[in-house]
């Protein structure tokens, strides 16, 4: 068994985008500019957010945050999102989710110019994805293909099962498997909370992406001998012995079912860190303008 090591992966990445900052700086270029809007003070969200402007400080972006409280209008944020839409400084920008109630994400992603769609979610980027065209892919997949590559683990033929069908996980990635591309040119199965006889489908995966949000889901007896396991998992778990009081925990019971695999991701430090990654890509290549002109 292997583990996928996500945080040295990307360090790695954020070395080579800070080396091509640098050189873009060099050459007196613009600085390229990520904005992050944030609303409200969801913990998780409050975290990954300062977790996202240190890394554009670790490459040498420029970061911009705004923040809101939870009692903001639509309205009021659709207006935000239209100023930074038409601010030629700003490369790439994303409205962290989840969102309160009284605010309709889908409305949100589709106010957010798609040129500077980083998150990868507006439905022209999400569809230039599924039909193989350059796009901003949506950052947790792009991570997941990236590690997939880096450790080169062959693809192509191999039956992928993904568990979940989300709009930002399970769907892209699924769809990213099925290109004809390296990483890619994988069989791809789509199980959810309503597909039957799930364990023989598992079962049956070369590679296994999990998805769900569902801690320790995915048990030893549902993953055959040498697979391949993605764990996208990130669930806040009560946890006694932690500073925090919690601790994060993966969609895959990882005790038992590491020593079965070939390769296994952790949680924490596994998907995680390259999502984040995946958005600074995404901005760079904003920046240079290499999706859109």
């Amino acid at each position: 068994m292997q583990l996928i090591d996500g945080k040295a992966i990307a360090d790695q990445i954020k070395q080579e985008i800070a080396q091509e900052v640098a050189e873009i700086k060099a050459r007196g270029e613009k600085t390229p500019h990520l904005a992050v809007i944030i609303v409200g003070h969801d913990g998780g969200s409050e975290t990954y957010v300062a977790h996202k402007v240190k890394s554009c400080e670790q490459v040498g972006f420029k970061s911009t945050k705004i923040c809101f409280e939870a009692d903001i209008t639509e309205e009021q944020l659709l207006a935000q999102i239209d100023i930074l839409n038409k601010d030629e400084d700003v490369d790439g920008f994303i409205v962290q989710l989840p969102l309160p109630k009284h605010i309709s994400e889908q409305k949100v992603i589709e106010a957010i110019d798609y040129r500077k769609d980083v998150d990868g979610f507006h439905p022209i980027n999400v569809g230039r994805t599924s039909i193989g065209l350059p796009s901003f892919v949506s950052a947790t997949p792009a991570g997941i293909l990236e590690l997939l590559k880096r450790y080169d683990i062959d693809t192509k033929g191999k039956h992928c099962v993904v568990i979940g069908r989300s709009n930002i996980v399970g769907k892209p990635v699924a769809s990213l498997m099925m290109q004809k591309a390296y990483p890619g040119d994988a069989t791809v199965t789509i199980c959810h909370s309503r597909t039957a006889n799930l364990k023989e489908i598992t079962l049956q995966a070369d590679i296994l992406i999990a998805a769900l949000g569902s801690p320790k889901f995915l048990k030893a007896d549902m993953v055959k001998d040498g697979a391949v396991i993605i764990d996208v998992g990130t669930t806040r778990v009560p946890c006694e012995t932690s500073k925090t009081g919690f601790k994060l925990t993966g969609d895959v019971d990882f005790e038992n079912v590491a020593p079965k695999c070939s390769y296994i991701t952790p949680v924490p430090g596994g998907v995680g860190p390259m999502t984040i990654c995946s958005l600074l890509k995404n901005t760079l290549l904003a920046g240079k303008k290499a999706i859109y002109k």
